[in-house]
């Protein structure tokens, strides 16, 4: 029972194998935009999704909030609202000759709140003091406060695949982060479509020695795999070449996709997308190396035990997302300690996922709280990194600081 909840978890706890490649891709089907209630219809173009960012049509857009568009170069746009001229740092892009920019950025900086419904898949820029009764309002989520010797620290436990219904954040969380001097995630995976990393993912996760995924693992859950990726649309063999842990995470990433959660709308990159755009330093507690090579060097016996969990419970996946979304969302604590808790049924995995790498990172963060320069570290890791006996803040209290929950 508790394996196929670890899958799941493994959610909120390692970013690296799920944001492997994070495309530009068109938004779900059926999203649209509304201003104030009116819906924008687009001639050319539509919202896409790119790296967790929302990019509308800048023109259009621009004209159904009567914003009008002065000039617009790659990083800058000049626009006349109420009147008044402003000047806007965004990185544009440009897709079949359409100019798109990202909807929050934008929204903001013409005087509208930009909300999500999740009901009916539409992004909703608000006017400043008006109401609308479909508004949904976002998550929670986890945050706690360390400071020390002039320092801050903000912790925030991160769900590292999402959809729009997680958005917005609440206040606590943006003005934290306005705040911050630096932004420090696990690994930055924005850069996870490098080729570089790209590399690292097939070198480490495919076979190198003539073998296949079938040579490694038992008939049975071989054969259970082939019906699942056909029932899934994809070729039985799609996967052959990859390892377990591979395997694994993908299935899990596919379950999750179907129930409409990407990593390309978490939190993490959510924040990185944000730091970008402020040119806000980000610093990495972890590496693509070491989050990989944690997964490759797990035991043939826990690949497989792992991936036949993944298999057995494929069907009722999609409804445990939706549950770890809902925890996330209304930041219940217990709940988020009862799933971390679920790990200790094996030593092994639970050892390599959340006590080494706890105390890792946990240590850099004691760093930071003693560099004694006066400065705010805001920290986006896997939620499930934070609570328990093993957790990053019972850690930091163990060296003295008080952890206070925001």
């Amino acid at each position: 029972m508790m394996n196929w909840k670890r899958t799941l978890l493994s959610l909120t706890i390692s970013v690296g194998l799920l944001a492997s490649a994070v495309p530009a891709m068109a938004a779900p089907q059926g999203t649209s935009v509304k201003v104030n209630d009116q819906a924008v219809k687009y001639a050319t173009g539509a919202p896409i999704l790119e790296k967790g960012t929302t990019l509308v049509p800048l023109r259009t857009t621009l004209d159904a909030m009567d914003v009008q568009l002065t000039t617009a170069t790659d990083d800058t746009i000049t626009a006349v609202v109420d009147g008044k001229t402003i000047t806007l740092k965004s990185k544009l892009t440009r897709i079949n000759g359409v100019t798109y920019a990202p909807i929050r950025i934008v929204g903001d900086a013409a005087g509208y709140e930009v909300r999500w419904d999740a009901a009916t898949r539409t992004v909703l820029l608000v006017s400043k003091g008006e109401t609308t009764e479909t508004v949904q309002t976002g998550g929670r989520g986890f945050m706690w406060e360390v400071e020390n010797n002039g320092n801050r620290v903000y912790l925030v436990g991160s769900m590292h695949i999402a959809d729009e219904s997680f958005y917005p954040l609440r206040p606590e969380f943006e003005e934290a982060f306005a705040e911050a001097d630096y932004l420090g995630v696990e690994i930055d995976i924005s850069k996870a479509a490098d080729e570089e990393q790209q590399k690292l993912v097939l070198s480490l996760g495919s076979y190198q020695d003539g073998t296949t995924l079938k040579d490694h693992i038992s008939s049975k859950t071989y054969t259970k795999l082939g019906d699942i990726l056909k029932k899934s649309g994809l070729e039985p063999k799609a996967l052959d070449a990859f390892k377990p842990w591979v395997v694994e995470s993908t299935l899990a990433s596919l379950k999750s996709a179907s129930a409409g959660y990407e990593a390309a709308s978490g939190v993490d990159l959510y924040f990185i997308q944000k730091a970008i755009e402020r040119k806000l330093p980000v610093i990495e507690l972890e590496s693509y190396e070491s989050q990989l090579g944690m997964f490759n060097e797990f035991s043939k016996d826990l690949q497989e035990k792992t991936l036949k969990a993944t298999l057995d419970n494929f069907d009722v996946l999609d409804d445990s997302v939706n549950q770890m979304a809902d925890m996330w969302k209304t930041g219940n604590d217990e709940q988020l300690l009862e799933m971390t808790n679920s790990f200790s049924d094996d030593e092994e995995y639970n050892k390599a996922m959340l006590v080494d790498r706890n105390i890792g990172m946990a240590d850099k963060i004691d760093g930071y709280l003693k560099s004694g320069k006066g400065e705010e570290y805001f920290i986006v890791i896997g939620a499930a990194h934070y609570l328990g006996d093993h957790g990053i803040v019972k850690l930091l209290e163990d060296k003295g600081y008080k952890v206070e929950r925001k």
